[in-house]
């Protein structure tokens, strides 16, 4: 008899205490055990990525598999390092002690994924719950059902639903999942539906982590060479059809560099995704849904009513669900095309006259997930960076700041709260408790009533502490 969610969720809580206890050894064992069944799964991962967003094998491996298998040898490497008690410094009221503070698993975790990189980043989290020590309860997208049909199927079939257990299901399945009283929720999605996550877990006073989105800028300084510069914005932007959280959502660029910069994308993304003038559905790949092809094609309508120019691109294949690389200039920054994050295969042009203005374009809107600067000036990408606020910068190239599990992943505002990645993603599901060993010779006992004798003390203490 198939158990309910409410039935994993009891055996997860039940089960996690144990977890708690586990060491270094176990926790790496299960993340080995995880890669091999992704190794042996690769055919079918492959293939659901192709069914669902017409992802290439190369793409597929490079942008979902190979980050994982990277990530999660990081996190073998590291784990003995992290897990370690931190020692702290002492204070005056802990002079002779030990302070530490603990890593410990924060218990029952949901793991919630999107579409756009069904695999990736269900896996990821997964990865950084493990090695923290704790159950998950995951649920892939059910847009992407392909892929989610592969997670399901390989988890379930490989782990003891008590310690990890994944569901597909639309958004009724969520919200059963976001009903229960979690020890940590991680999301992944929109803005809008991280709002509905958040709004959830404070039911429960669950503690989230959210990953999200927004219009993540690029600024093209006026002494850049755009011959450097051109295919890193055209792959960043384009790869999985422009469907990605960090690509660049609009390119910041001054008057007279446009119709160069123009010139040399039209000859990239030639060479990038076409073969003999037509476009290569081996290296690009499909809007996700019906929904979204159509939400995309109307924004970039709405854009041309208002007096937007299509300079390249512009069309579209309904039946395979494919929009082809578009740039779009003279955009109204009051369109719908600026006004929401375009998660697409559409690049508008914004110009600005002075690094100031094109700062302050940024900071009129939210906080993006990413900034991209590119300069050959360090003066000018150091002033960008301190004048602005974003969830990640890469300066003088596209997304690369994401590969690096060193660094944290995260958003800022209406782009996420939280970190992942590396350390951090095990930090987001661990608790730092703090833990004093006092020693034999106690001097707060000084503090300790009668008062009436201890105005000297008190200023002495008023000085040193």
């Amino acid at each position: 008899m198939k158990q309910t969610i409410k039935e994993i969720f009891d055996l997860q809580k039940a089960h996690s205490p144990h977890l708690r206890t586990t060491g270094s050894s176990e926790r790496k064992d299960k993340l080995r055990k995880l890669k091999s069944i992704i190794e042996s799964s690769e055919t079918d991962i492959f293939e659901a990525l192709y069914q669902d967003l017409g992802k290439s094998e190369f793409e597929a491996a490079l942008s979902e598999l190979y980050i994982v298998y990277s990530e999660i040898d990081f996190a073998i490497k590291n784990l003995d390092r992290w897990m370690k008690p931190r020692k702290v410094r002492v204070t005056l009221s802990s002079l002779l002690s030990k302070n530490r503070i603990y890593y410990e698993p924060k218990g029952v975790c949901l793991i919630i994924a999107p579409w756009n990189y069904p695999f990736q980043l269900l896996i990821s989290p997964l990865i950084s719950a493990i090695a923290a020590g704790n159950c998950a309860m995951l649920k892939p997208s059910e847009l992407s059902c392909s892929t989610s049909h592969v997670l399901t199927r390989m988890i379930n079939a490989n782990f003891e639903s008590s310690e990890i257990a994944c569901f597909e299901g639309d958004a009724t399945c969520a919200e059963e999942l976001l009903s229960l009283p979690f020890d940590h929720i991680f999301f992944t999605g929109s803005t809008d539906v991280g709002k509905k996550v958040m709004a959830a877990a404070a039911k429960n006073l669950s503690p989230v982590t959210l990953e999200l989105g927004g219009k993540s800028p690029v600024i093209i300084d006026e002494n850049v060479s755009l011959e450097k510069v051109v295919d890193k914005i055209m792959w960043g932007k384009f790869i999985n059809a422009g469907q990605t959280c960090i690509a660049p959502d609009y390119v910041l660029i001054r008057a007279e560099q446009q119709d160069k910069f123009l010139e040399l994308s039209r000859s990239v993304l030639k060479k990038m995704y076409y073969a003999e003038g037509v476009l290569d559905e081996n290296s690009y790949g499909k809007i996700i849904s019906q929904r979204h092809f159509e939400r995309l094609n109307g924004l970039l309508r709405q854009a041309v009513d208002e007096g937007a120019i299509i300079d390249i691109g512009g069309a579209s294949n309904e039946e395979k669900q494919i929009i082809e690389p578009t740039v779009v200039s003279n955009v109204d920054p009051q369109s719908g095309l600026m006004q929401e994050e375009i998660f697409g295969p559409l690049l508008p042009i914004i110009n600005y006259k002075s690094l100031e203005e094109a700062i302050r374009f940024i900071n009129d809107r939210p906080k993006p997930l990413a900034l991209y600067i590119f300069s050959d000036t360090d003066s000018s990408a150091e002033t960008i960076i301190k004048q602005t606020s974003a969830g990640g910068t890469t300066v003088n190239d596209i997304a690369i700041h994401f590969a690096n599990s060193s660094l944290p992943f995260g958003g800022v505002g209406t782009s996420g709260m939280g970190s992942s990645h590396g350390f951090y993603g095990f930090r987001a599901f661990s608790h730092e408790r703090a833990v004093t060993f006092q020693s034999k010779v106690d001097f707060n006992r000084l503090a300790y009533p009668p008062y009436g004798n201890k105005k000297g003390l008190l200023k002495w203490l008023k000085k040193v502490i």
